[in-house]
């Protein structure tokens, strides 16, 4: 039997125990414990959430990695066509961290309404692209269906119709620029199949995303020339050495560009949040710390009779500091239920319903994002019981300083 988790146990449940001096610094302490974990469970899931969100979405218009000639990559415009050879495609599509590579041209044209017009870049993309990503964008209509023929089906983005004063099922006229730039514009008709919203103003302000086709005809290209490739993979952690690996693979005057360098500002920014994050949790743990602490110190003042006895009675420092332990990491778990609970309660209900919103041309995003692991919950969780109950060794060496016999004669 363990006499120490016994006599522990009993002090728990005892009335007395209950109302003692001690029991609001416990209920404190539980409170302390509980706040700190719905802090961290919040931060976390939100921050993760949003390094999620943004990514997914700078990669569904974009692509994670884009492959082109040094010539093209500042402007992000196509200014010559290239191909790949069709063995270096396949290598680079087979391998396993790649979900797929996929070509794509992009344009500069001028869409006229009667009323307006606006300046926007035709992306082209190929007949077995994949618009599962973008898709999920989607505010009205559906994404481009390519046959055999060319398409003349676009989707463009909620900012532009606005601008535009259009919605699905309207025609548009576009007017693209000759390469020689002295005859007259080629001008082309195309239909709104569907309209987006990223929040993203760099993608929103501008493209216009639709038949691969359209732009080689404008340009006079052959079928096997395009603007560049976009790659997808599956796991965006592996972007960097994805990335060199493809480009040392590739030609010398061509170049594999990962949207952290594109997008280098977006993605410093994401990475504060991971820094945000570790602040938050290490300040946490330090007022849980305190607090439990202070707990547990209180505890072996308000008992400093029983530690006597128990002494006068053989009981060694270790079996005595243990019955302190066993308290504090009640405390610790009673915090970390209800921390988790509430914490856990309040991000679904973020989840499921979006109550807090943000400004989406700041944060990209309408409400705050959430990430749900059970992985990174247990890590907090486990965490928080180790941490708390190390440093609460410290304190209990108090119960080594306390003499029986001074403190019996003094009761």
């Amino acid at each position: 039997m363990n006499v120490s988790y016994f006599i522990a146990k009993r002090l728990a449940v005892s009335k007395k125990y209950k109302s003692s001096v001690s029991a609001p610094i416990i209920k404190i302490a539980v409170v302390a414990v509980a706040i700190s974990v719905i802090m961290m469970l919040v931060a976390v899931a939100t921050g993760i959430g949003m390094q999620h969100v943004i990514r997914d979405k700078i990669s569904a218009f974009g692509g994670h990695i884009v492959v082109s000639p040094f010539d093209n990559n500042d402007s992000g415009i196509t200014i010559e066509p290239f191909s790949l050879d069709d063995d270096l495609v396949q290598t680079i599509a087979s391998d396993r961290e790649v979900k797929s590579i996929q070509p794509i041209a992009t344009k500069a044209g001028i869409i006229r309404t009667e009323e307006t017009f606006e300046g926007v870049l035709y992306k082209g993309v190929s007949a077995d692209y994949d618009f599962s990503s973008i898709a999920s964008y989607l505010v009205s209509g559906k994404v481009p269906e390519f046959g055999e023929e060319t398409s003349n089906q676009i989707v463009i983005s909620q900012y532009l119709a606005n601008r535009l004063q259009v919605k699905t099922g309207d025609k548009l006229s576009t007017y693209f620029l000759k390469n020689n730039h002295q005859s007259a514009p080629n001008a082309r008709g195309f239909e709104i199949v569907g309209i987006y919203q990223s929040d993203f103003k760099e993608f929103d302000e501008t493209y216009v995303i639709g038949d691969l086709r359209q732009v080689q005809r404008l340009n006079k290209w052959r079928n096997d020339e395009v603007g560049a490739y976009e790659i997808s993979l599956y796991n965006i952690d592996h972007l960097s050495p994805v990335t060199m690996q493809i480009y040392q693979m590739l030609p010398p005057d061509v170049n594999a560009t990962s949207i952290s360098e594109q997008f280098y500002n977006i993605f410093s920014w994401l990475e504060l949040f991971d820094f945000n994050m570790q602040i938050i949790i290490g300040i946490m743990i330090i007022v849980s710390v305190i607090n439990m602490i202070v707990a547990l110190l209180v505890l072996i003042l308000e008992r400093s009779q029983m530690i006597g006895i128990l002494k006068a009675l053989g009981a060694d420092n270790w079996a005595i500091r243990k019955i302190f332990l066993y308290n504090a990491t009640r405390i610790v778990l009673r915090g970390l239920f209800w921390g988790n609970l509430i914490g856990v309660g309040l991000l679904l209900i973020q989840k499921y319903f979006n109550i807090i919103k943000l400004d989406a041309s700041q944060y990209y995003v309408e409400s705050a994002p959430v990430y749900l692991n059970l992985w990174y919950i247990l890590a907090i969780n486990i965490a928080v019981v180790m941490i708390c109950y190390l440093v609460l060794i410290i304190p209990s060496y108090l119960v080594a300083k306390i003499s029986p016999v001074k403190v019996i004669k003094f009761q």
